[in-house]
């Protein structure tokens, strides 16, 4: 009887070729994408069936690739993390990262390649330390949400660096009952900090949300609305520098998610490129920028006016961002402010500049959850969640949402973005000062890697559809 052949479990027929939903290990780790020819295509079609020799001598590359298997060697996604495959060294699984492989000691590609990404800290500058501003009521402005790193970082500058901070905090419909309660109490702990909070309002709010669920599948558009909210904040006070809160991970994870390539965790502090650009500002009689303000700049573009035609064609796109975008331009008054504020500012040079803390340095070497929880409680009244072990996002009462809608649309290939908490969590779990089994409880309970949709779902629904 002969065999019956199919394409390998997380290889799906594209438009251009095939692509593998997962995360590959070795030297195919970013190979994702593999080109067909006309008649490669015509018989993947139709498969699974059995193969003439023809066929097979055809195919002979793809079944040499293992990319075309016999059935009886077909793989299969697990359907929890109790039948899962763990990474010998953190708590990567292929359940939560559907399609991850592993190399013949049992590593995940994350594990495989750590040494090769000790460098990649941040896509944007990293400075540690920063100067008192002499321009400025403020010598620093922090997205802030009332969560374990935001309040770090509030922390960091206020207490320990004793600068003049500028906590921004855009009050979501879903900022959880602990966040609330975190940032009132870091108003009576903090003197040299000075706490602006805004808001949309709810129509407008709603339209972008139910754009947003249209495109994600879920209402997750942080940091991105606040950046449209504070910008001209910023610029009017002439704040020379923000930080968006995020944790070594989260960095990290951009480049495994294949949205960041290692360039761009260099490219900041490429002398001739910044050089090159700051020529190009002064033949158009606008002042040179400084480390962070081409970040900025960008940033705040995408949201204006949308992505730039070269990020577009050059492989490395973040849909998700690109979907708030598109949501954000269902309410267009709400970006005239921005818009005017970055003319302005790109003019005049009054440029806040986006920059990142290496909270891994500054931490003496780890960034440990335990600790920093156990400092901001004592140092900043910081209240945790009500389970006392979750540890990724914890200023947000719906964030299983946006966990859940990443997970079940690349379980079932429909994204190609891997979830980001997979990878942070992963990421964390090697150094983070937390026990395995502690990771393995959150990653079950606390997060949103279900197949079945959680309850949270329904709050978050029930507000935009109101």
């Amino acid at each position: 009887m002969k065999s019956i052949y199919t394409l390998q479990n997380r290889w799906r027929i594209e438009e251009k070729g095939l692509y593998y939903y997962g995360l590959r290990c070795g030297e195919n780790m970013f190979k994702n994408s593999i080109a067909v020819s006309t008649k490669q295509r015509h018989i993947l079609k139709l498969l699974p069936k059995s193969l003439s020799e023809n066929e097979i001598k055809i195919l002979k590359p793809l079944i040499d690739k293992n990319i075309i298997v016999r059935q009886t060697e077909l793989k299969q996604t697990p359907t929890s993390i109790r039948n899962a495959r763990f990474c010998k060294k953190c708590c990567a699984n292929d359940y939560i990262i559907p399609g991850m492989e592993f190399d013949e000691d049992g590593l995940c590609p994350m594990c495989k390649t750590e040494n090769n990404v000790k460098e990649l800290k941040s896509v944007v500058p990293i400075m540690n330390d920063i100067h008192v501003a002499k321009k400025s009521r403020f010598d620093v402005a922090v997205f802030y949400t009332g969560g374990k790193d935001s309040t770090f970082l509030l922390y960091y500058f206020a207490k320990v660096k004793k600068l003049r901070v500028l906590a921004l905090t855009w009050e979501i419909p879903f900022m959880s009952d602990c966040a609330r309660k975190s940032i009132e109490n870091a108003k009576k702990h903090f003197d040299n900090v000075e706490f602006l909070t805004r808001r949309i309002n709810d129509d407008d709010l709603k339209k972008i949300y139910r754009k947003l669920y249209e495109l994600s599948g879920n209402t997750c558009a942080c940091p991105s609305l606040a950046y449209v909210l504070f910008y001209s904040e910023m610029v009017n006070e002439r704040v020379p520098y923000f930080f968006a809160g995020n944790e070594p991970v989260q960095m990290l994870g951009l480049y495994y998610n294949h949205m960041a390539p290692k360039l761009a965790y260099s490219i900041t502090e490429n002398k001739l490129m910044c050089a090159l650009i700051n020529l190009g500002r002064i033949f158009t009689l606008h002042p040179p920028l400084r480390r962070g303000q081409i970040q900025t700049l960008m940033t705040m573009k995408q949201l204006a006016y949308g992505d730039h035609p070269i990020k577009k064609i050059s492989g490395y796109t973040n849909s998700l961002v690109s979907n708030v975008v598109e949501a954000i331009h269902q309410v267009p008054h709400i970006l005239y402010p921005l818009k005017k504020s970055i003319k302005r500012s790109s003019l005049t040079g009054n440029i806040p500049a986006f920059v990142h803390v290496d909270m891994n340095e500054i931490c003496g070497g780890k960034y440990d959850w335990n600790k920093v929880k156990d400092i901001l409680i004592k140092e900043c009244g910081w209240s945790e969640p009500t389970d006392d072990k979750k540890a990724l996002h914890t200023s947000c009462q719906i964030e299983k949402c946006k966990d859940h809608s990443q997970f079940v649309r690349f379980y079932n290939c429909e994204s190609k973005i891997i979830p980001f908490s997979a990878l942070e969590i992963s990421l964390a779990s090697r150094n983070c000062g937390r026990t395995k089994e502690e990771m393995l409880y959150e990653m079950e309970n606390l997060l949103g890697f279900s197949l079945d949709a959680p309850h949270e779902c329904g709050i978050m629904i029930d507000y935009f559809m109101k």
